[in-house]
């Protein structure tokens, strides 16, 4: 049997996915066309590249080949993106990755917009922590990404999000039009170290502000600040995944991060990802 691409499109599916139900659901295939292409790529090759016992995962010779399915279908595609540029065209499938705060507060209506703008090209979207975005945009695991304070001249502006302060409504600040941090070095305080850490060590400059828990998942801070056990400083864009009993307060001290939606900083890009930067461009 011969090596294609569709075999090695159907092994990196799997594993960016996590299982053969999602790939085959990325891919628009059948889940049984996505097993059958692995299964016919371990034929050709002489060794299984997955463990299928518990949650899949590559085997050690998997690890060894994804570099090289990825390096192999990325020039496939290329050579179709060539064309579609020869031709001017803004199709086909394309992966972006952001920020949860991103995913929940500002995503939603850039897609719907795209969707509009662009009818033929098709966004899936990846949820990470800020540095696993920018892994995977440079990577090549995404072709899109929104990513946090990049270098200047990086693909377009989507936003400048502000930091608040994430507190109970009861809390005696929760009415303020704007709170001091200095204000808050009584109050037990929780770290969203999932990317914003930088930041909020900015915020708390010179201030005698010592995390009493360090919390990657939103989900989990938004609970532990609404059951009392601290607060936390946080971008605005979270005011999306807030839940009752919840309230933002803005910073005296403005603090933001930039918002910007690009390509891969080292690659040229798809057409469809241009296309979708030139747009966002355009509109601000």
């Amino acid at each position: 049997m011969t090596l294609n691409f569709a075999q090695l499109r159907a092994f990196l599916a799997v594993v960016d996915e996590g299982g053969f139900g999602t790939a085959a659901e990325s891919l628009g295939l059948t889940q049984s066309a996505v097993s059958h292409a692995v299964a016919a790529l371990e034929r050709t090759l002489g060794q299984p590249v997955l463990h299928r016992r518990g949650a899949v995962r590559p085997t050690a010779f998997g690890h060894d080949v994804l570099a090289h399915a990825r390096t192999a279908v990325a020039a496939s595609v290329a050579l179709t993106d060539l064309a579609a540029r020869r031709n001017g065209l803004a199709q086909g499938t394309v992966k972006l990755a952001a920020p949860p705060t991103v995913c929940q507060g500002l995503l939603p209506d850039l897609l719907a917009r795209w969707r509009d703008e662009f009818p033929h090209v098709r966004i899936r979207v990846f949820e990470g922590e800020d540095d696993e975005v920018a892994d995977w945009l440079g990577n090549g695991t995404v072709e899109i990404a929104v990513v946090v304070d990049p270098p200047p001249g990086a693909g377009a502006l989507v936003g400048e999000d502000a930091f608040h302060v994430l507190m109970r409504e009861d809390h005696p600040l929760a009415g303020q039009a704007a709170v001091d941090v200095a204000d808050l070095v009584d109050d037990p305080f929780l770290l969203s170290c999932g990317g914003c850490e930088r930041h909020v060590r900015v915020v708390c400059q010179g201030l005698p502000i010592t995390p009493v828990h360090r919390v990657r998942e939103l989900g989990t801070l938004l609970a532990m600040v609404r059951a009392g056990i601290g607060i936390s400083l946080v971008p605005g864009l979270l005011a999306a995944m807030l839940t009752p009993g919840l309230v933002l307060v803005p910073l005296t001290r403005r603090v933001t991060r930039r918002l910007v939606v690009s390509g891969p900083p080292d690659r040229e890009w798809h057409p469809a990802v241009t296309a979708l930067v030139a747009s966002v461009d355009a509109g601000r």
